[in-house]
């Protein structure tokens, strides 16, 4: 090997195997984090959201003169009604539900031996589904009721770190009104309206997020329990208040709460035909909001890759259970939105995109 060979050969580069591995440790790391300090990150998150979906209220009452601490204490009182009203919605109807279901799952055993004869089955295919199904443990062994209140029971317990949300969401608004002086006193006058620009266009956009897509995720769950009312199915308060919650998750919540209603509903009316109706009804609205309305009214905001939504909604389902899912969207939409608006991660934001043209303009 002569001289002008060796000096041709590409040089190993250490550096990029120490940053590879510095990342790795950085992920492992916050991984560990978050899963141990979930206690006061979790709260934290959803203080997060809490406060954006409510700053409109608050800027408007300090617009019409009314103090800070009084504009703070009127919003508190507002989440002391409307958490105390939804904990005990969700015991109660926790309590309720578990108590009428037995009669249920007696109708849908003799609803589904009832149906036997017709699909003309011999013993060994009947033995078959069932064991595939596993429809008896499934009943009787009070899965699908656990797999129902589950989901309210994760958001009760969450309600129980109530004291620490408000906490947070106190001096988050707070924080809100004096950030704008510090930035002025702490950087120069073209950095500080960079940065507030920066900072306006990020709050702007995640305020617009939240808000929106409280409200109609808020809006979708009413029509659905009228509907539910309408037909005659019962708990439909409950089923409206889970359609709300799974909205959060992407397609599989929806899918989820879907399935478990078409269930409940098989046996109530121990029938297919009806059920099937209904969730045609629910499934054509599910897709108008999500399909439709959702991208004209939030935009780019909900533009985020079909593999990224997955992968997001395992990592928060394994970091912090339920509620982490129900928070995927809206922490990788914050993520996104924050990330879009800052020049040097902005390449990020449009990586995390499913169509990024839409993401042509700055949100």
């Amino acid at each position: 090997m002569n001289k002008k060979e060796i000096s041709e050969k590409p040089k190993e580069n250490p550096l990029g195997l120490l940053n590879f591995l510095a990342v790795v440790i950085l992920i492992v790391l916050s991984v560990f984090i978050l899963k141990e300090l979930q206690s006061i990150l979790l709260p934290l998150f959803v203080a997060v959201l809490i406060t954006f979906a409510f700053l409109p209220l608050y800027n408007f009452l300090i617009k019409k003169k009314v103090p800070a601490a009084v504009s703070l204490i009127l919003i508190i009182l507002i989440l002391l009604i409307l958490v105390n009203s939804v904990s005990f919605f969700i015991i109660t109807s926790i309590n309720s539900f578990s108590q009428e279901f037995p009669k249920y799952e007696a109708k849908f055993l003799h609803f589904y031996y009832s149906m036997l004869p017709a699909l003309n089955l011999n013993p060994d295919e009947i033995s078959k589904i069932e064991e595939f199904f596993n429809i008896k443990n499934l009943l009787m062994g009070g899965n699908l009721t656990n797999a129902i209140t589950g989901i309210l029971t994760s958001i009760t317990s969450l309600l129980g770190s109530f004291v620490l949300i408000m906490f947070y969401i106190i001096f988050l608004m707070t924080e809100s009104d004096s950030i704008g002086k510090r930035f002025s006193i702490a950087f120069s006058e073209e950095k500080n309206a960079s940065l507030r620009n920066t900072l306006g266009h990020i709050t702007e956009g995640l305020r617009k997020y939240i808000s929106g897509k409280t409200v109609m995720s808020l809006a979708q769950s009413v029509l659905i329990g009228i509907i539910l009312w309408a037909s005659g199915v019962e708990f439909f308060v409950i089923w409206a208040f889970l359609f709300f919650i799974t909205d959060f998750i992407p397609n599989i919540g929806s899918m989820v709460a879907s399935i478990l209603l078409s269930l409940f509903m098989v046996i109530q009316f121990e029938s297919i035909l009806f059920p099937v109706i209904i969730l045609a009804v629910l499934i054509l609205i599910q897709n108008l909001k999500g399909n439709f309305l959702e991208p004209k009214i939030l935009g780019a905001r909900l533009d985020l890759s079909p593999f990224l939504l997955f992968f997001s909604l395992i990592f928060w389902g394994y970091v912090w259970g339920i509620i982490g899912m129900v928070l995927s969207v809206p922490i990788m939409s914050m993520l996104k939105i924050i990330l879009m608006n800052i020049p040097s991660t902005r390449y990020i934001a449009i990586l995390m995109s499913n169509n990024p043209e839409k993401n042509q303009i700055k949100i």
